[in-house]
């Protein structure tokens, strides 16, 4: 009689104890999208006086999105240091931009478009080449939609100020509800851990 060996697969095993901790997170993670959203929201409400203030919202929204992903890659197992990349650039950027002592529209832009195509590039790359989770294509469709304003972006400052603005505040959104349709499937992920995984 042959006895088989059994090897262990890391990414099952990874899957299952994420799911293990997915009760604890998802809440989280859709707090962190309502903040998004909310944020986003001020944004586009937001009645455009001086390009100071279109360039502190943007900072601000730069460093919370550094912030978040430092959080999301403590969590991370794969592709850590793709996020870590992510979040150091993201904070990098935003107290670049409240440094800036005569910032000027043009270069605020720039910045703008640079972040989220970076950020878009990350996590396109997170979601194709990470393990396939059941809420990975809310990270594809964000860096898809990060792309596109990235692009948008880099002729923005031809327009104005509240084109400028209101691109902040649809990226805002944007990211907010990918993150919340993030939290709650995976919400059911942890409701379903123990089922086998393929």
């Amino acid at each position: 009689m042959t006895s088989t060996l059994k090897t262990a697969d890391p990414i099952p095993d990874a899957i299952r104890s994420d799911a293990r901790e997915a009760p604890a997170a998802w809440g989280w993670i859709v707090v962190i999208g309502a903040l998004w959203i909310g944020y986003g929201l001020f944004v586009l409400s937001f009645k455009v006086g001086s390009l100071l203030a279109v360039a502190s919202l943007v900072g601000v929204a730069f460093v919370f999105g550094g912030t978040t992903q430092l959080l999301v890659a403590s969590r991370e197992r794969t592709m850590r240091w793709l996020n870590i990349a992510g979040g150091i650039l993201g904070v990098a950027a935003g107290i670049g931009t409240f440094a800036w002592p005569a910032i000027t529209i043009h270069v605020v832009s720039i910045m703008v478009a640079w972040y989220l195509i970076a950020y878009g590039t990350i996590h396109i790359v997170s979601a194709l080449a990470g393990p396939k989770l059941s809420w990975w294509w809310t990270g594809l469709l964000l860096g898809i939609s990060e792309l596109v304003l990235g692009v948008w972006a880099t002729r923005s400052w031809d327009r104005s100020l509240v084109t400028l603005v209101t691109l902040i505040g649809v990226w805002a959104i944007t990211r907010g509800v990918t993150e919340i349709f993030a939290g709650f499937t995976l919400r059911q992920v942890g409701r379903h851990e123990d089922r086998p995984v393929p």
